[in-house]
């Protein structure tokens, strides 16, 4: 960690005691725990909650629970997260978490592929947070424009858009991550039904208005 992010972090209010352990329990416990949200980016997802007061949340990747934990905590009584990840070993993480925490029950843990769920969900969502496989994110964008599953005013808030800077190098012989990471963003660039600004913060959120669908 370098000493602007250090700072960062210290000047950023603090980490919620559960929170530090679930995310020490996945770097003990899970492959490739990077993929954890963290405090900073957990933090502005609370945030973001908290000022926009959705209703009804979409999470695609649970991985372990940090980052659906820190949108219910934002959430207002009677909101709800809908959580869904593709890998049922990670369910029991993520579940003893949310029992554990003061806001397990604005939380619904879904196992399966996003694109399967969602459509048996039938909600039509305020605010998406995109984590989920990477080579499916044009996929996901497409089913929610054109599925009928969020509204005029939602907000999708899409992770990992930079993919550790390979979006602005040339694009290795099958990276399919990268290439659909790169379609993902020239969908949103194109798309007249939105506004969109890429935050730099970690490894990228595409922030997406939805003008009209």
């Amino acid at each position: 960690m370098d000493k602007l992010e250090q700072y960062i972090l210290d000047n950023t209010s603090e980490e919620e005691a559960l929170m530090h352990q679930l995310e020490r329990e996945t770097y003990l416990r899970v492959i490739n725990p990077r993929m954890i949200s963290g405090h900073l980016q957990g933090k502005l997802l609370e945030m973001l909650v908290r000022m926009m007061r959705p209703k009804r949340v979409l999470e695609i990747g649970t991985f372990t629970g940090y980052s659906a934990l820190s949108i219910a905590r934002g959430l207002e009584e009677g909101a709800i997260l809908d959580t869904i990840e593709v890998d049922d070993e990670l369910e029991d993480i993520a579940a003893s978490y949310f029992d554990k925490s003061g806001y397990g029950s604005r939380i619904r843990q879904h196992i399966g592929s996003a694109l399967d769920v969602v459509p048996r969900l039938g909600e039509v969502y305020d605010m998406v947070f995109i984590d989920g496989d990477k080579r499916e994110y044009p996929a996901y964008y497409d089913m929610l424009m054109d599925g009928g599953y969020v509204r005029s005013g939602s907000i999708l808030l899409a992770d990992n858009i930079l993919w550790y800077g390979k979006v602005a190098e040339p694009i290795a012989h099958n990276d399919r991550h990268t290439e659909a990471i790169v379609e993902f963003n020239r969908k949103v660039k194109e798309d007249d039904r939105v506004d969109n600004v890429i935050v730099p913060i970690r490894d990228g959120i595409n922030m997406i208005y939805i003008k009209i669908v």
